[in-house]
């Protein structure tokens, strides 16, 4: 089974990568290239983008009252949030190295880089900033999890989840009693995988 379950990961990674590479490719479609973290666009990608902006007045006119009504829970959540980011990263900086597992890099799931779209007006791109602010903050939070996950208790569970974090598949499977015992030490340990 577990020959198996190592087999269909190594497929998901095969997947991931095609994806990755297909993603690659877009680049050429839309002329845009990625250096150093900022996109790049040739001038007359700017321009075609320019064409579609939607112009603030427009689209503040155009917005539904539910949606403007909506606007301040929304923006209510970005104060958690940002107790949750201070909270969790000064819990990965001062625990994970007396653990030994690997900082997450809060670069890799926070990317701003939705505002060098020159058809989205200012009050797209803030919006689109906080949508990328926080969703790759769950993100983040939930790598420092499975990290934290698989060095205490790194035993999968008996009923089915909706969604894995990366370190899922390194866990012990449930009851499997013996395994716990006389591997918890080396699976607290396996984070070789990591860059």
């Amino acid at each position: 089974m577990a020959n198996r379950l190592a087999l269909l990961l190594d497929k998901i990674k095969v997947l991931e990568d095609e994806f990755l590479e297909e993603l690659q490719k877009q680049e050429q479609e839309f002329s845009y290239e990625i250096h150093k973290r900022k996109v790049y666009f040739e001038a007359n990608a700017i321009l075609q983008q320019k064409e579609f902006v939607k112009r603030l007045r427009d689209y503040l006119k155009d917005a539904p009252i539910k949606h403007m009504l909506s606007v301040p829970f929304i923006w209510a959540c970005l104060i958690p949030a940002l107790f949750l980011d201070v909270t969790v990263t000064g819990y990965q900086w001062a625990c994970f190295p007396l653990y030994g597992i690997p900082k997450v890099q809060r670069q890799d799931y926070i990317i701003f880089d939705r505002q060098y779209l020159n058809y989205l007006n200012l009050l797209e791109k803030i919006n689109c900033a906080y949508c990328s602010y926080v969703n790759g903050l769950l993100a983040y939070v939930q790598e420092i999890a499975g990290r934290t996950e698989q060095f205490w208790c790194p035993i999968k569970h008996a009923r089915h989840i909706k969604s894995f974090h990366s370190r899922y598949h390194k866990f012990i499977n449930y009851a499997d009693a013996q395994t716990y015992r006389s591997d918890i030490e080396k699976i607290r340990r396996d984070f070789n995988d990591l860059p």
